[in-house]
This record gives C-alpha cells, structure tokens and sequence, in this order.
C-alpha cells in the first residue's frame, strides 16, 4: 500500500452533510475523499425532490433542493476532494491506523479516519398495499417528483400528512389546475408554518380520509377515497396521484461493521465519535439525546466530527481551529 493511496478522512455519503463535512475538511488542509453509492452528488436531495424547496437551512429563506446542492458542491469542490460516486461501501476493517474500505465493486479505499454521512442508508419510499399501485407508477402515479413540469394543468391528488406532503400541494399549486390533499387524521408531521399556510391555501385538505382504491387501464385515470370514521367512499377521475408516505430505511453493511447500533442509527458521543476509533458519523444516520434530524443539525454535526478527526490525525492541531473569519484564520491561508 502506498502511503499517497492512504486519505486523512474519507466521507461516506455526497448528501449535504456529506459536501459540507468535504469543505470544512479541505479547509482544515485534510486530504478528503467522498463515496457515495448514487450515480451524483447531493443525496436525496438530488435524486429524489430537486424541485423541492428547503426552508430550514440558515441563511435562505427558502431555497431550491437543487440550488442548495449547487451551492453545497461548489463550496465543497474548490478542495479538490477525490469522488468516488456508484460504489457502495460494503466492508470496514482497520489496522495499524488505517482504514480498509470495500465496495461492490471490488475497489479498496485507504483511510486515516473515517465520517459516516449515509443520511437513511438505503431508502425505498412506503407504499400503500393497494391493487394496480405497482403497474401504475410512473404513469399517473409517483412517490418523488423531479421535475414539476410533469404536474403543469393536471388534476392532483396527495396522499400524505408530513413536511414534503405539504410542502409538494403548495408548490404544485401554483402549476397544477388543482390539488387535493388527503390525510388520515387532522394532525400533521409537518413544521407549523407550513400547515397554516396549506389551510390558507387553495388546496383541498380532506381529512380523515385514505386511499383505497386506483382505476386505469395504460395509465391513471382516477382513484376512490373514504372518510375513516363513517366508511364513505367517493370517486373522481384525476390526472397525478402523489404518494408521500416516508421511507422504508435499511442500513446495509454499515451494521455489519461492528457499530453500536440502536434502532437504525449509529449511535455517537459529543464528538460525533462512534464506539469504533476513528470513526465518526454525523446527519440523519446518527442518533443520541436530543437528536433533531434536520439539515442544519447535520452540518453542525460534521463539522464537529471532522475537527475531531482532524485532532486525531495530528494531534498538534486544535480542534477548535478559529473562526474562518479571523485574520490568519483557515480562509485567511487561502
């Protein structure tokens, strides 16, 4: 092994927390590696909602998934950090200080320390057990949506309660000839603001209600509904049906590698430290007390744990490193 193939800190995961945990490493002259199972960078954020807006991120009122990736990316790529994209890590092992990391496909990487920043691990969205759902989807019916074009004029239809339910009817209302929300109780998962503003909206809420059945033959054509409590049931033709119902999680490998694991999270110290030394985890793959899985909860994370790192590495580094901002502070040496 040559000693140029070993990384200072290798980041599992190119999502947010990932590309962000990629600068402050960079920044910190870390020599930095990015593996990430998806074909691009930028998690779920990328592959799953870019039209999506995000309002819980410091220092945007509200900002486009895809936008806040571009910026993400830029921010992180002016360190030059190695990215290995379409490889799954599948083992970890360690020796004398380093760790051994082995994708599906065969490829070795070599690493002082390591950050874990999987967000859910592998994601499949939760499906509803219903006839005709599966040879549907994608013609009429869909769980994630990359491009809002699709809805422009049509007849929508929601199934959901939480954040990206609600965040999907307000945005889509704006293209969409119209949209009906259908949740099966009158309480939501979702940030306070953005229930005021749906109930406000011209959206159709229905609660109480669920979907039960969908008709079509090459594509989607309708769906009946009913009202949980009196059993009524109501059909209507429709064009879309978008079904936010969450995830279905599954961390893989990662719980093969000896990780205290709870749940399905790793659990970390203050530190960001797992049970294994020199490895770290931060973002929504994480848990301890008081754990909120936000984006910003997630940066604030890595960057703790990549400072650590960087300690461990060279233990003549401080782990608080100043503020980027001081004068001959990290950006000053750029």
């Amino acid at each position: 092994m040559e000693a140029q193939d070993v990384y200072d800190i290798t980041i599992i995961g190119g999502g947010p927390v990932g590309l962000y945990g990629a600068y402050y490493s960079g920044m910190r002259s870390a020599r930095t590696k990015i593996i990430d199972s998806l074909p691009q960078l930028g998690g779920q954020l990328a592959a799953l909602y870019p039209e999506k807006y995000i309002y819980d991120v410091g220092g945007f009122p509200r900002v486009l998934a895809k936008d806040l990736v571009g910026n993400l990316e830029e921010q992180a790529l002016q360190y030059d950090p190695a990215v290995c994209l379409n490889e799954k890590v599948v083992g970890l092992t360690s020796d004398n200080g380093v760790r051994t990391l082995v994708t599906d496909k065969g490829t070795r990487h070599f690493t002082r320390t390591l950050v874990i920043a999987a967000g859910i691990g592998a994601f499949v969205p939760r499906k509803l057990d219903l006839q005709d759902i599966d040879r549907l989807e994608g013609k009429g019916i869909w769980y994630f949506v990359r491009d809002v074009e699709v809805f422009r004029h049509k007849e929508i239809l929601i199934v959901g309660g939480g954040d990206s339910a609600l965040d999907w009817a307000l945005l889509l209302e704006k293209v969409a000839r119209k949209v009906t929300l259908v949740h099966r109780r009158d309480k939501f998962r979702a940030h306070e603001d953005s229930v005021a503003r749906l109930l406000a909206s011209s959206v159709e809420v229905k609660l109480f209600h669920e979907l039960k059945a969908v008709h079509g033959d090459d594509r989607l054509e309708g769906v009946t509904i009913f009202e949980n409590r009196t059993k009524t049931e109501s059909t209507f033709k429709l064009d879309a049906l978008l079904l936010n119902l969450g995830f279905l999680a599954n961390l893989g490998p990662i719980k093969e590698w000896g990780l205290q694991i709870e749940g399905n999270a790793i659990w970390v110290n203050s530190t960001m430290q797992t049970n294994l030394h020199g490895v770290y985890a931060a973002g929504d793959i994480v848990d301890y007390p008081g754990k909120l899985k936000l984006i910003s909860t997630g940066m604030g994370e890595i960057a703790i744990a990549v400072n650590y790192a960087k300690h461990e590495i060279d233990p003549d580094a401080r782990v608080f490193p100043g503020h980027s901002s001081d004068i001959g502070g990290p950006l000053a040496k750029r």
